[in-house]
Protein backbone atom coordinates (compact mmCIF):
# COMPACT_ATOMS: atom_id res chain seq x y z
CA UNK A 1 0.00 0.00 0.00
CA UNK A 2 1.07 3.33 -1.14
CA UNK A 3 2.18 6.00 1.99
CA UNK A 4 0.61 9.52 0.90
CA UNK A 5 3.12 12.24 1.97
CA UNK A 6 1.73 15.51 3.97
CA UNK A 7 1.79 18.32 2.15
CA UNK A 8 2.76 20.70 4.64
CA UNK A 9 5.29 20.96 7.60
CA UNK A 10 4.24 21.60 11.08
CA UNK A 11 6.66 23.82 13.14
CA UNK A 12 5.90 24.12 17.11
CA UNK A 13 8.23 26.72 17.81
CA UNK A 14 11.35 28.71 15.77
CA UNK A 15 13.19 31.06 18.49
CA UNK A 16 16.12 33.31 17.73
CA UNK A 17 17.94 35.83 19.60
CA UNK A 18 19.86 38.26 18.13
CA UNK A 19 22.00 41.15 19.98
CA UNK A 20 25.31 43.05 18.91
CA UNK A 21 27.76 44.83 21.09
CA UNK A 22 27.65 49.11 21.70
CA UNK A 23 30.36 50.99 23.01
CA UNK A 24 28.46 54.77 23.86
CA UNK A 25 25.28 53.92 22.90
CA UNK A 26 26.74 54.01 19.38
CA UNK A 27 26.37 50.82 17.42
CA UNK A 28 29.29 49.49 15.73
CA UNK A 29 29.24 48.05 12.43
CA UNK A 30 31.45 45.70 12.54
CA UNK A 31 29.86 44.09 16.14
CA UNK A 32 29.45 40.48 16.95
CA UNK A 33 26.29 39.17 16.41
CA UNK A 34 24.88 36.49 18.30
CA UNK A 35 22.44 33.54 16.75
CA UNK A 36 20.74 31.57 19.04
CA UNK A 37 24.72 32.06 21.54
CA UNK A 38 26.97 31.78 18.45
CA UNK A 39 29.35 34.51 17.68
CA UNK A 40 29.11 35.55 14.26
CA UNK A 41 30.82 38.79 12.39
CA UNK A 42 31.46 39.36 8.82
CA UNK A 43 30.50 38.32 6.27
CA UNK A 44 27.27 38.05 7.77
CA UNK A 45 24.94 41.22 7.92
CA UNK A 46 24.05 43.11 11.33
CA UNK A 47 20.95 45.14 12.65
CA UNK A 48 17.73 45.08 10.38
CA UNK A 49 19.58 43.30 7.74
CA UNK A 50 20.25 40.29 9.42
CA UNK A 51 16.82 40.11 11.09
CA UNK A 52 15.30 40.43 7.11
CA UNK A 53 17.56 37.86 5.76
CA UNK A 54 17.09 35.07 8.54
CA UNK A 55 12.97 35.90 8.71
CA UNK A 56 13.45 35.70 4.64
CA UNK A 57 15.17 32.61 4.72
CA UNK A 58 12.86 31.00 7.66
CA UNK A 59 9.59 31.76 5.37
CA UNK A 60 11.43 29.92 2.48
CA UNK A 61 12.38 26.93 5.17
CA UNK A 62 9.06 26.75 6.62
CA UNK A 63 6.90 27.18 3.32
CA UNK A 64 4.58 24.18 2.49
CA UNK A 65 6.11 21.43 0.38
CA UNK A 66 4.98 20.57 -2.59
CA UNK A 67 3.21 17.51 -3.66
CA UNK A 68 5.89 15.68 -5.51
CA UNK A 69 8.91 14.36 -4.69
CA UNK A 70 11.66 16.56 -6.37
CA UNK A 71 9.28 19.31 -5.21
CA UNK A 72 9.48 18.44 -1.34
CA UNK A 73 13.56 17.96 -1.31
CA UNK A 74 14.00 21.41 -3.18
CA UNK A 75 11.68 23.00 -0.63
CA UNK A 76 13.73 20.95 2.26
CA UNK A 77 16.77 22.33 0.77
CA UNK A 78 15.68 25.75 0.25
CA UNK A 79 17.23 25.54 -3.47
CA UNK A 80 16.86 29.24 -4.55
CA UNK A 81 15.57 30.11 -8.08
CA UNK A 82 18.02 33.28 -8.77
CA UNK A 83 21.65 34.49 -7.27
CA UNK A 84 21.79 34.74 -3.94
CA UNK A 85 24.12 37.27 -2.47
CA UNK A 86 24.40 35.87 1.27
CA UNK A 87 23.54 33.05 2.79
CA UNK A 88 23.56 33.62 6.37
CA UNK A 89 23.35 30.14 7.45
CA UNK A 90 26.51 29.25 5.86
CA UNK A 91 28.36 31.87 7.01
CA UNK A 92 29.14 32.15 2.95
CA UNK A 93 29.13 35.79 0.16
CA UNK A 94 29.35 36.11 -3.15
CA UNK A 95 32.45 38.97 -3.66
CA UNK A 96 34.52 40.43 -6.81
CA UNK A 97 31.60 41.56 -8.93
CA UNK A 98 29.39 38.78 -7.62
CA UNK A 99 31.17 35.32 -9.17
CA UNK A 100 33.51 34.22 -6.52
CA UNK A 101 32.36 31.86 -3.32
CA UNK A 102 33.87 33.04 0.20
CA UNK A 103 32.56 31.27 3.04
CA UNK A 104 33.72 30.75 6.83
CA UNK A 105 34.04 27.78 8.43
CA UNK A 106 35.59 26.16 11.87
CA UNK A 107 38.04 23.26 12.10
CA UNK A 108 35.55 20.74 14.44
CA UNK A 109 37.04 18.57 16.70
CA UNK A 110 35.66 15.36 14.67
CA UNK A 111 37.93 16.84 11.81
CA UNK A 112 41.20 16.49 13.09
CA UNK A 113 43.65 13.53 14.01
CA UNK A 114 45.68 12.61 16.77
CA UNK A 115 48.21 15.53 16.04
CA UNK A 116 44.78 17.98 16.39
CA UNK A 117 44.93 19.20 12.86
CA UNK A 118 42.69 18.91 10.10
CA UNK A 119 43.41 15.90 8.25
CA UNK A 120 42.85 15.31 4.62
CA UNK A 121 39.78 14.02 3.99
CA UNK A 122 38.42 17.02 6.20
CA UNK A 123 40.25 19.30 3.53
CA UNK A 124 38.83 17.44 0.77
CA UNK A 125 35.68 17.29 2.02
CA UNK A 126 35.64 20.93 2.51
CA UNK A 127 36.78 21.74 -0.94
CA UNK A 128 33.73 19.80 -2.44
CA UNK A 129 31.14 21.20 -0.17
CA UNK A 130 32.31 25.20 -0.80
CA UNK A 131 32.20 24.09 -4.40
CA UNK A 132 28.25 23.01 -3.96
CA UNK A 133 27.69 25.72 -2.32
CA UNK A 134 28.92 28.39 -5.03
CA UNK A 135 26.56 26.78 -7.35
CA UNK A 136 23.80 26.79 -4.61
CA UNK A 137 24.15 30.27 -4.33
CA UNK A 138 24.30 31.06 -8.19
CA UNK A 139 20.77 30.19 -8.81
CA UNK A 140 21.47 27.24 -11.20
CA UNK A 141 21.28 24.58 -8.84
CA UNK A 142 19.13 22.23 -9.80
CA UNK A 143 19.07 18.72 -8.25
CA UNK A 144 21.40 19.43 -5.11
CA UNK A 145 24.25 18.24 -6.26
CA UNK A 146 25.74 20.58 -8.63
CA UNK A 147 23.80 19.92 -11.89
CA UNK A 148 22.42 22.89 -13.78
CA UNK A 149 19.36 23.43 -15.07
CA UNK A 150 19.96 23.09 -18.74
CA UNK A 151 22.18 19.69 -17.13
CA UNK A 152 18.94 18.42 -15.83
CA UNK A 153 17.62 19.48 -19.30
CA UNK A 154 20.15 17.27 -20.97
CA UNK A 155 20.62 14.56 -18.68
CA UNK A 156 24.16 15.26 -17.57
CA UNK A 157 26.10 15.50 -14.51
CA UNK A 158 29.64 16.78 -13.69
CA UNK A 159 32.85 14.55 -12.95
CA UNK A 160 36.28 15.17 -11.68
CA UNK A 161 38.80 14.39 -14.46
CA UNK A 162 41.55 15.83 -12.59
CA UNK A 163 42.62 17.61 -9.28
CA UNK A 164 45.73 19.19 -7.69
CA UNK A 165 45.90 19.74 -3.92
CA UNK A 166 49.03 21.40 -2.48
CA UNK A 167 48.78 21.70 1.43
CA UNK A 168 51.20 24.18 3.33
CA UNK A 169 49.98 24.13 6.52
CA UNK A 170 47.20 21.82 7.95
CA UNK A 171 44.86 24.03 9.89
CA UNK A 172 44.25 23.02 13.92
CA UNK A 173 41.19 22.15 15.83
CA UNK A 174 39.03 25.48 16.82
CA UNK A 175 41.05 27.39 13.79
CA UNK A 176 38.69 29.58 11.95
CA UNK A 177 38.96 29.74 8.58
CA UNK A 178 37.92 31.52 5.07
CA UNK A 179 37.56 29.77 1.78
CA UNK A 180 37.46 31.08 -1.77
CA UNK A 181 36.51 29.63 -4.60
CA UNK A 182 36.01 30.23 -8.33
CA UNK A 183 35.59 28.62 -11.77
CA UNK A 184 37.23 29.49 -15.66
CA UNK A 185 36.98 27.44 -18.52
CA UNK A 186 39.26 24.34 -19.61
CA UNK A 187 39.21 23.95 -22.98
CA UNK A 188 36.27 23.48 -25.10
CA UNK A 189 33.91 21.22 -23.05
CA UNK A 190 35.31 21.39 -19.52
CA UNK A 191 35.40 23.53 -16.60
CA UNK A 192 38.46 24.45 -14.09
CA UNK A 193 37.71 24.85 -10.26
CA UNK A 194 40.10 26.10 -8.20
CA UNK A 195 40.40 27.15 -4.42
CA UNK A 196 42.35 28.94 -1.45
CA UNK A 197 41.88 28.01 2.08
CA UNK A 198 43.54 30.35 4.60
CA UNK A 199 43.48 31.49 7.79
CA UNK A 200 40.29 34.20 8.99
CA UNK A 201 42.89 36.24 11.38
CA UNK A 202 46.42 35.78 9.68
CA UNK A 203 45.65 35.46 5.83
CA UNK A 204 48.17 33.06 5.59
CA UNK A 205 47.34 30.63 3.15
CA UNK A 206 46.61 26.79 4.27
CA UNK A 207 45.66 24.80 0.72
CA UNK A 208 45.79 26.02 -2.54
CA UNK A 209 43.71 23.28 -5.16
CA UNK A 210 42.77 23.34 -8.86
CA UNK A 211 40.09 20.59 -10.66
CA UNK A 212 39.11 20.24 -14.03
CA UNK A 213 35.23 18.76 -14.44
CA UNK A 214 33.46 17.75 -17.72
CA UNK A 215 29.82 16.25 -18.30
CA UNK A 216 29.16 13.09 -18.07
CA UNK A 217 25.41 11.39 -19.79
CA UNK A 218 23.65 10.09 -16.75
CA UNK A 219 22.28 7.07 -18.44
CA UNK A 220 25.20 6.18 -20.79
CA UNK A 221 27.80 7.22 -18.25
CA UNK A 222 29.68 8.63 -21.32
CA UNK A 223 31.63 12.05 -21.39
CA UNK A 224 29.50 14.52 -23.32
CA UNK A 225 30.06 17.48 -24.99
CA UNK A 226 29.17 20.80 -23.32
CA UNK A 227 25.46 22.62 -24.97
CA UNK A 228 25.35 25.58 -25.69
CA UNK A 229 22.49 26.32 -22.98
CA UNK A 230 24.77 24.53 -20.01
CA UNK A 231 27.64 27.04 -21.28
CA UNK A 232 25.52 30.29 -21.54
CA UNK A 233 24.50 29.52 -17.64
CA UNK A 234 28.15 29.15 -16.37
CA UNK A 235 30.56 31.33 -18.54
CA UNK A 236 29.69 34.83 -16.83
CA UNK A 237 30.78 33.30 -13.75
CA UNK A 238 34.50 32.20 -15.16
CA UNK A 239 37.19 34.35 -14.23
CA UNK A 240 40.65 33.78 -15.50
CA UNK A 241 42.49 32.94 -12.32
CA UNK A 242 44.91 29.84 -10.77
CA UNK A 243 45.29 29.10 -7.71
CA UNK A 244 48.17 26.69 -8.89
CA UNK A 245 50.71 27.80 -11.47
CA UNK A 246 50.95 24.62 -13.64
CA UNK A 247 53.68 25.17 -16.65
CA UNK A 248 53.56 21.95 -17.67
CA UNK A 249 50.77 18.85 -16.28
CA UNK A 250 52.53 16.21 -14.78
CA UNK A 251 52.51 12.81 -16.64
CA UNK A 252 51.53 10.16 -13.74
CA UNK A 253 52.63 6.67 -14.91
CA UNK A 254 50.86 3.25 -14.79
CA UNK A 255 51.34 1.23 -12.75
CA UNK A 256 50.92 -3.02 -12.17
CA UNK A 257 50.51 -5.81 -9.72
CA UNK A 258 54.65 -5.65 -9.80
CA UNK A 259 54.70 -2.79 -7.27
CA UNK A 260 56.38 -2.55 -3.70
CA UNK A 261 52.95 -1.97 -1.92
CA UNK A 262 49.60 -4.17 -3.36
CA UNK A 263 46.05 -3.94 -1.46
CA UNK A 264 43.37 -6.31 -2.85
CA UNK A 265 40.11 -7.25 -2.80
CA UNK A 266 38.25 -3.52 -1.02
CA UNK A 267 34.94 -3.26 -1.32
CA UNK A 268 32.87 -0.25 -1.17
CA UNK A 269 30.37 0.45 1.67
CA UNK A 270 26.80 1.80 0.89
CA UNK A 271 28.52 5.06 3.31
CA UNK A 272 31.29 5.39 0.69
CA UNK A 273 28.33 6.53 -2.14
CA UNK A 274 27.53 10.08 -3.49
CA UNK A 275 24.62 11.72 -4.43
CA UNK A 276 25.51 10.04 -8.10
CA UNK A 277 25.63 6.39 -7.00
CA UNK A 278 29.34 6.17 -7.41
CA UNK A 279 32.30 6.28 -4.87
CA UNK A 280 33.38 9.20 -3.47
CA UNK A 281 36.48 11.24 -4.71
CA UNK A 282 37.19 11.29 -1.19
CA UNK A 283 37.14 7.29 -0.64
CA UNK A 284 39.77 7.37 -3.38
CA UNK A 285 42.20 8.78 -2.16
CA UNK A 286 41.73 7.13 1.54
CA UNK A 287 42.61 3.86 -0.06
CA UNK A 288 45.33 5.35 -1.95
CA UNK A 289 47.17 6.36 1.70
CA UNK A 290 46.10 3.22 3.52
CA UNK A 291 48.69 1.52 0.98
CA UNK A 292 51.51 3.49 2.13
CA UNK A 293 53.82 1.76 5.09
CA UNK A 294 52.37 2.67 8.49
CA UNK A 295 55.68 4.09 9.87
CA UNK A 296 56.04 6.46 7.01
CA UNK A 297 52.78 8.17 7.88
CA UNK A 298 53.69 8.23 11.29
CA UNK A 299 56.40 10.57 10.62
CA UNK A 300 55.62 12.39 7.67
CA UNK A 301 52.55 14.47 6.54
CA UNK A 302 50.95 15.16 2.48
CA UNK A 303 52.54 18.21 1.00
CA UNK A 304 50.59 17.36 -2.64
CA UNK A 305 48.50 14.99 -4.26
CA UNK A 306 47.43 15.39 -7.86
CA UNK A 307 44.76 13.20 -9.17
CA UNK A 308 43.80 11.35 -12.47
CA UNK A 309 40.44 10.12 -12.83
CA UNK A 310 39.93 7.19 -15.49
CA UNK A 311 36.61 5.50 -14.10
CA UNK A 312 34.19 5.55 -11.69
CA UNK A 313 33.44 3.15 -9.23
CA UNK A 314 30.38 1.77 -7.75
CA UNK A 315 29.07 -0.41 -4.55
CA UNK A 316 29.85 -3.84 -6.43
CA UNK A 317 33.13 -3.42 -7.47
CA UNK A 318 36.29 -5.01 -6.11
CA UNK A 319 39.22 -2.50 -5.98
CA UNK A 320 43.13 -3.00 -6.04
CA UNK A 321 44.89 -0.67 -4.29
CA UNK A 322 48.88 -0.14 -5.90
CA UNK A 323 51.15 2.68 -5.15
CA UNK A 324 55.16 2.39 -5.74
CA UNK A 325 57.95 4.80 -4.32
CA UNK A 326 60.02 6.89 -6.27
CA UNK A 327 63.51 5.69 -4.70
CA UNK A 328 64.77 8.83 -6.46
CA UNK A 329 62.79 11.13 -4.41
CA UNK A 330 65.13 10.33 -0.79
CA UNK A 331 66.34 13.64 0.37
CA UNK A 332 69.22 13.19 2.78
CA UNK A 333 68.36 16.75 3.88
CA UNK A 334 65.01 15.55 5.19
CA UNK A 335 65.81 12.07 6.46
CA UNK A 336 68.18 11.03 9.53
CA UNK A 337 71.21 8.73 8.20
CA UNK A 338 72.67 8.87 11.36
CA UNK A 339 72.33 8.02 14.96
CA UNK A 340 75.45 9.89 17.05
CA UNK A 341 76.81 8.70 19.74
CA UNK A 342 76.45 4.59 20.65
CA UNK A 343 75.76 2.46 17.65
CA UNK A 344 72.42 0.93 18.10
CA UNK A 345 71.83 -2.19 16.76
CA UNK A 346 69.37 -3.15 13.55
CA UNK A 347 67.48 -5.56 16.14
CA UNK A 348 66.69 -2.41 18.51
CA UNK A 349 65.62 -0.02 15.99
CA UNK A 350 63.68 -2.66 13.58
CA UNK A 351 62.06 -3.77 17.26
CA UNK A 352 60.69 -0.64 17.90
CA UNK A 353 58.66 0.69 14.88
CA UNK A 354 58.25 4.47 16.08
CA UNK A 355 62.20 4.61 16.22
CA UNK A 356 62.82 2.52 13.23
CA UNK A 357 60.08 4.96 11.11
CA UNK A 358 62.49 7.79 12.58
CA UNK A 359 65.56 6.72 11.04
CA UNK A 360 64.32 5.32 8.12
CA UNK A 361 65.60 6.87 4.51
CA UNK A 362 62.39 7.01 3.17
CA UNK A 363 61.07 8.45 -0.16
CA UNK A 364 59.30 11.32 -0.44
CA UNK A 365 57.26 10.84 -3.30
CA UNK A 366 54.95 8.23 -4.05
CA UNK A 367 53.09 6.79 -7.53
CA UNK A 368 49.46 4.96 -7.12
CA UNK A 369 46.80 3.63 -8.63
CA UNK A 370 43.19 2.32 -7.85
CA UNK A 371 41.92 -0.14 -10.20
CA UNK A 372 38.67 -2.48 -10.35
CA UNK A 373 38.31 -6.12 -11.44
CA UNK A 374 36.52 -6.68 -14.95
CA UNK A 375 36.62 -10.05 -15.68
CA UNK A 376 40.43 -11.58 -16.03
CA UNK A 377 41.99 -8.17 -15.87
CA UNK A 378 42.00 -4.88 -14.74
CA UNK A 379 40.32 -1.20 -14.85
CA UNK A 380 41.70 1.83 -14.06
CA UNK A 381 39.78 4.17 -11.74
CA UNK A 382 42.22 6.74 -11.08
CA UNK A 383 46.00 7.52 -11.12
CA UNK A 384 47.56 9.52 -8.10
CA UNK A 385 51.15 10.99 -7.28
CA UNK A 386 51.70 11.87 -3.60
CA UNK A 387 54.64 14.07 -2.38
CA UNK A 388 55.58 13.99 1.30
CA UNK A 389 57.67 16.21 3.80
CA UNK A 390 58.83 15.31 7.51
CA UNK A 391 56.28 16.52 10.24
CA UNK A 392 57.86 19.19 12.46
Amino acid sequence: MAHTLSSSIYCSRVLIRCSSSERGGQHRSNAAVRVNGAAHRTPLQVGSALETSINRSLAELSAPLLTTVDGQERSRQNIPTEKQAEDPFRQAQIVEGGVRYQQTVVVRSYEVGPDKTATLETLLNLLQETALNHVWMSGLLGDGFGATHGMIKNNLIWVVSRMHVQVEHYPIWGEVLEIDTWVGSSGKNGMRRDWLIRGRGSGNVFVRATSTWVMMNKNTRRLSKMPDEVRAEISPWFIDRHAIQEEATEKIIKLDSNAKHVDSNLKPKRSDLDMNQHVNNVKYVRWMLETIPDQFLQHHQLRSIILEYRKECGSSDVVQSICQPDEGSISPGENVNMVRGPILLPEIINGHHSLAGALHQWPTKYTHLLQLKAGDGYEEIVRGRTTWKKKL
